[in-house]
């Protein structure tokens, strides 16, 4: 590998996704400074490069100082910055669609306009669900910032630290029963999260290839939400019923999670935005036909049946021990 003089700078660096991406530019010879809230918990991601060659630096969306320091002299600049629930001071508005706009802003000041936002598939403004609607707000006041940035808006993403194949894998080893809401009819398209950094890789390496447009990004396969239960459930080899839980008995059940998941540590299983999302099929090529496709970076994906068996080997009873075949209680 040949080191580049080029410095990207990753917004959500220590993320699920940001590792992803940290690795693949360090593979390529960038050098990263990877922006993080707290970088003395990222260490694992120095290692992705040679020595020096992945640089963490302090960075907070809500603090523009820092946002202005971690773009200093970069030659490009990737935002990942997103979350799935709220909790406190760490809300949709704040990050995904200020957050975005204030790091845009500062980049366009430093005078850079090779810019990645990481989106999502939904993203609207007149979306019913804040998680969307302050998505398209984000990629809006980027493309206000810097009309060349690249937007990539991928489906659920699936990679060993996700957190909807593990999510429902950790359920199902206590859980008698596993939701099906509203009956299991929407469908997704999960793309590998190593997929979604290579097309970060290339949208960074050919700026003039992809500016100003936007791609929905999906991965080879489409399914309902019931099969991608029914296949968890097959990998782990445990037996659970699918239960079906109607629209409107699952927002209850959202609100249930949104207490529990405002205390300290607690990861919150189901909130009514993530119902809301739930009401709508989340594949590609649904709103728009002149949005881009992960077709246009020439990259072979990798499927949901190759990748996620090897993580959720954890979920067996016995783990990657139990080679029996028969499903299990």
């Amino acid at each position: 590998m040949t080191l580049r003089n080029e410095m990207i700078t990753v917004f959500g660096a220590s993320g699920f996704i940001g590792r992803y991406v940290v690795r693949e530019l360090a593979k390529a010879g960038y050098r990263v400074r990877a922006a993080t809230r707290r970088p003395h918990l990222a260490h694992e991601l120095k290692p992705m490069g040679v020595v020096g060659q992945v640089q963490l630096i302090q960075a907070n969306l809500r603090n523009e100082d820092s946002v202005r320091r971690a773009v200093d002299g970069a030659h490009a600049v990737v935002n990942l910055v997103g979350i799935l629930a709220q909790s406190g001071k760490q809300n949709f508005q704040s990050l995904q669609a200020d957050g975005a706009g204030l790091v845009a802003k500062c980049a366009a000041e430093a005078g850079i306009t090779n810019f990645v936002q990481i989106s999502a598939i939904g993203a609207d403004e007149d979306s019913a669900s804040e998680y969307a609607r302050t998505k398209a707000l984000g990629e809006k006041a980027v493309r206000e910032a810097i009309a060349s940035a690249v937007v990539l808006r991928p489906s659920i993403v699936f990679g060993t630290e996700d957190g909807f194949f593990n999510k429902f894998g950790s359920m199902a080893r206590f859980a008698p029963a596993l939701p099906l809401i509203g009956g299991g009819k929407t469908r997704f398209e999960p793309i590998f999260a190593g997929d979604v950094a290579q097309c970060v890789l290339k949208a960074v390496e050919s700026p003039s290839k992809y500016a100003g447009r936007t791609y929905e990004l999906g991965g080879p396969g489409v399914y309902t939400f019931k099969e991608i239960l029914e296949f968890i459930l097959t990998t782990i080899r445990r037996k659970r019923f699918l239960a079906p839980v109607p629209f409107f008995a699952a927002y209850p059940l959202g609100m249930v999670g949104e207490i529990l998941g405002a205390l300290p540590f607690v990861e919150p299983f189901l909130t009514r935005d993530q119902v809301t999302l739930l009401k709508s099929d989340n594949v590609s090529g649904l709103t728009d036909d002149n949005l881009g496709s992960v077709k246009d970076f020439g990259i072979d994906l990798e499927s949901v049946e190759a990748i996620t068996p090897t993580y959720l080997v954890r979920y067996r009873k016995g783990g990657q021990f139990n080679e029996d075949p028969e499903m299990i209680a």
